[in-house]
């Protein structure tokens, strides 16, 4: 898992590249981090290297006509053809990384390329197929309960300011409660979730941690049900509770409109649920990640107790594309490079009117930002992903500004490599992220970790189980556990 840039074993034409700034011109690269952070340190001032021109504006989507059908026979063409040379090179040369299985040469082939071909569909349709992710029935070690709740005012500060003075207690948020089957059964044991009819002093106090998981999608895509790939193997190996927060998604809203709703499912885990922020660790993978790093800056600028620690896989933390893996790993991650003129450029999506003056903001922008002050921090990246680089200059930011950084880079992993059970890194990150929460961070924290008391038990108690719990039984027949 050691950090390391690919010139040592890509081909001169290729490990030859520089970063293009959005004006076209070439930049300077192989700075030394703290070199290169000079250029994210203010807020407002762009990058010499940056790849997005902050003038620029969300593009429409342009309806295909009827004659321009055959695109779509075309591009299943392209992407067998694809599809079949990388076969035959994985056979005959071996795969583009030497670690990666049939699996990922077969699942890297059919996404890699896909953003230049984003005028055959629409969002709404992504979004659709996505959500059949959801129906995917669990592995049966787990289980989960979707949960709604009402956003209130809670007279927040700074930028939510006014997006918390509109709020009239109507309006509803959705995520869901995940477990691991025997942590289940072990919280059951103890007699932590007593029914109302229990006596009293059935529910014995405990020090366990809970996580709060901010799933990825580039702000515009997926869900905490999609993501269960993710968030199932994290409660199993954490022995957690785990709370997945579905945030509103752009366009629809805007920055910093999904900060608010994470910053309100913080609150409410911490003001509603009175769990102790002291026993609350933040996760989130890709812009997940960035959001977390956004949540953690936003509660220290405003007073608010931060979570012990958090956990962020393959964060995306700016904005501007600056970093040189942009070019570097193109080949191999599966994360396009958002065209400028595409109606689905994520940051269009998610900055709207407003690039320009949020593109660099530290809640959109973590690695602009300042780090001082913000708990211990697991990190982990792939070192065949697009976001490298910028993922490296934060864990070297975050370190000069005096955060414990454990910065973990796995070799030949792609971008949010732990959603891919058939990588061979995925169960090592896994293990990783377990040692952290179990034997690192309780040296950080020195004995802070607070007695969950009755309240907050029975208030999990009662949202994780009841009529709308789905478990998988070892058959692989979903059934109804409540």
């Amino acid at each position: 898992m050691n950090f390391f840039f690919l010139d040592a074993i890509l081909p001169p034409w290729l490990s030859a590249q520089r970063p293009v700034a959005w004006n076209g011109k070439e930049q300077p690269s192989r700075q030394s981090p703290t070199q290169s952070l000079k250029h994210y340190n203010t807020p407002g001032a762009f990058p010499p290297s940056a790849r997005v021109d902050p003038k620029f504006k969300r593009q429409p989507r342009r309806p295909l006509h009827l004659w321009e059908y055959w695109k779509y026979p075309a591009f299943l063409a392209l992407k067998a053809t694809e599809l079949t040379a990388e076969l035959l090179l994985h056979k005959i040369w071996g795969p583009r990384k030497k670690s990666w299985g049939i699996e990922m040469t077969i699942a890297t082939s059919l996404l890699r390329g896909i953003g230049h071909h984003t005028g055959l569909i629409g969002i709404g349709t992504i979004r659709m197929l996505m959500s059949i992710g959801g129906l995917i029935p669990l592995p049966s070690d787990a289980l989960a309960t979707p949960v709604k709740f009402r956003v209130r005012k809670r007279n927040l500060r700074g930028i939510l300011a006014s997006f918390d003075a509109a709020e009239t207690g109507l309006r509803e948020l959705s995520g869901e409660w995940v477990v691991g089957k025997k942590t289940w059964q072990r919280l059951q044991s103890e007699w932590k979730f007593s029914s109302a009819s229990a006596p009293e002093n059935m529910a014995l106090p405990t020090k366990e941690r809970i996580v709060l998981y901010i799933h990825g999608g580039a702000y515009y895509l997926s869900s905490a049900a999609f993501q269960r790939m993710v968030s199932i193997p994290l409660a199993r190996y954490s022995d957690a509770r785990i709370f997945a927060i579905d945030y509103r998604l752009a366009p629809e809203t805007q920055f910093p409109g999904p900060l608010h709703d994470v910053v309100s499912a913080y609150l409410r885990l911490v003001e509603d649920l009175h769990i102790p922020s002291d026993n609350i660790v933040v996760c989130g993978d890709s812009a997940g990640g960035g959001l977390a790093l956004a949540l953690l800056m936003y509660l220290r600028d405003n007073d608010y107790p931060l979570p012990s620690a958090a956990i962020v896989m393959s964060p995306w933390v700016d904005l501007t594309l600056s970093c040189e893996s942009w070019d570097s790993n193109a080949m191999f991650d599966i994360v396009p490079f958002p065209r400028m003129d595409s109606h689905m450029n994520p940051i269009a999506l998610y900055l709207g009117e407003h690039t320009e003056k949020y593109l660099t903001h530290p809640y959109a922008s973590p690695l602009f930002g300042s780090f001082e002050g913000l708990p211990p921090l697991l990190i982990q990246a792939g070192d065949a992903e697009v976001l490298r680089d910028e993922i490296a200059l934060l864990a070297h930011k975050a370190r000069l500004a005096g955060v414990s950084v454990r910065h973990e880079v796995y070799d030949d992993a792609i971008h949010v490599f732990q959603a891919w059970p058939c990588f061979s890194a995925t169960l090592r990150a896994f293990e990783s992220m377990q040692n952290f929460m179990h034997n690192i961070l309780p040296r950080y924290q020195a004995g802070s970790l607070q007695i969950l008391g009755d309240i907050a038990e029975r208030g999990m108690g009662a949202e994780m189980e009841n009529e709308r719990t789905v478990v998988v039984g070892r058959d692989g027949i979903e059934k109804k556990d409540g």
